[in-house]
């Protein structure tokens, strides 16, 4: 029984260490990796193809990936996304609409969630007195919500479209902490007439702006849990670095019912990290896409990016890649994708399937 006892106050000690861990983690006002439930992506068919479609998207989901993409809607559009990550524990949906104005200019919304839900708070689980009481134990979630505002037009230029994404992020810790962010996003497309096509994605522009606010009677019931720990409330607000995403693609058709579409994208970051092209200004991760397409109605995409430089317990780098791969069906305006994300787990991120479906509105006409 006393071996059991220990080893219950240890999961509890545990437990309390990561909501230290996770508060303390707010003390930095500029961190590299922030609000990173929004650099996920979404849509299976982006997905299938690494993430490469900053140039040549061209529907609902533009309003992720390249707002300006956006113009090329002719009827309103509704998407819808379900993925799974850490073997089912957080889940990650998504869902979109978007409405052309006119012939020139069109608008859309969309709503991020990524969350794991009923997580077992054991923080309260042992008493002053040493007793273990589980009716102390309760349950909470954790969940990131980012909506996005997006507005794009065509420009006098032939061939040259822009578009503007504004964010409000949402961040909830269960009881313990919440936050309120606002950011901007600006992208560009430009399509040759050769049928090249380029675009730029600037991310979070203005440097997406996060304010916490910390429930102080949650964090004092733990505050002194490990001695010399968390004896301050951390610093409330962060600060997500902007990014850029460039990228050039083109399309081909043979014998009129095939063709392939060749991505390529370059994820650029304003600071130094392991990627496979990296600096003190900044790292570049390429990401390269392919589509065949059959007829406008069957598809099979696959895709290689997320290249870093791991360093092995030998102190020796050794380089990883994130394969995947998808199918796609489309017939009378609805379309369903399926992506399979690291093929052979040549990274360390998990594999995860993933699930969209996306609706033209002109099938009800």
């Amino acid at each position: 029984m006393c071996i059991f006892v220990k080893k219950l106050r240890l999961k509890s000690h545990i437990t309390t260490l990561f909501f230290i861990i996770s508060w303390t983690l707010f003390s930095q006002t500029t961190r590299k990796y922030s609000n990173e439930f929004m650099n996920i992506g979404v849509d299976a068919a982006a997905l299938g193809m690494s993430s490469a479609v900053t140039s040549q998207t061209a529907d609902v989901n533009s309003g992720y990936w390249n707002p300006a993409g956006l113009v090329n809607l002719e009827d309103n559009q509704l998407a819808l996304m379900h993925s799974s990550y850490f073997a089912n524990i957080a889940n990650y949906d998504y869902v979109a609409f978007a409405k052309p104005l006119d012939n020139k200019s069109t608008i859309g919304i969309s709503l991020i969630r990524f969350a794991v839900d009923d997580i077992l708070d054991t923080t309260q689980l042992i008493d002053d007195q040493g007793n273990i009481n589980y009716d102390r134990i309760s349950l909470f979630s954790t969940a990131d919500y980012g909506l996005t505002f997006s507005y794009a037009r065509k420009l006098p230029i032939e061939g040259l479209n822009y578009g503007v994404n504004a964010k409000v992020i949402r961040r909830i810790i269960g009881d313990f902490a919440s936050s309120w962010g606002f950011g901007l996003d600006v992208g560009i497309q430009f399509e040759s007439k050769n049928n090249w096509k380029f675009g730029v994605m600037a991310r979070d522009i203005t440097t997406t702006f996060n304010a916490w606010n910390i429930n102080e009677d949650e964090f004092a019931k733990i505050q002194n849990a490990v001695e010399g720990q968390n004896q301050e409330l951390p610093e409330t607000t962060e600060i997500t670095i902007p990014k850029l995403q460039i990228g050039v693609s083109k399309k081909m058709t043979f014998n009129y019912d095939y063709s392939l579409v060749t991505a390529l994208n370059l994820n650029v970051r304003f600071e130094e990290n392991n990627d496979i092209f990296s600096s003190s200004f900044a790292s570049i991760n390429p990401a390269l896409g392919f589509e065949f397409g059959y007829v406008d109605m069957i598809y099979l995409r696959t895709g290689v990016g997320n290249f870093q430089n791991e360093l092995q317990i030998d102190n020796t780098e050794q380089l990883s890649f994130q394969p995947s791969f998808g199918v796609g069906f489309k017939y009378n305006g609805i379309q369903i994708d399926y992506a399979f994300t690291d093929i052979g787990d040549q990274s360390v991120a998990l594999y995860s399937n993933v699930f969209s479906l996306k609706i033209d509105f002109s099938v009800f006409r």
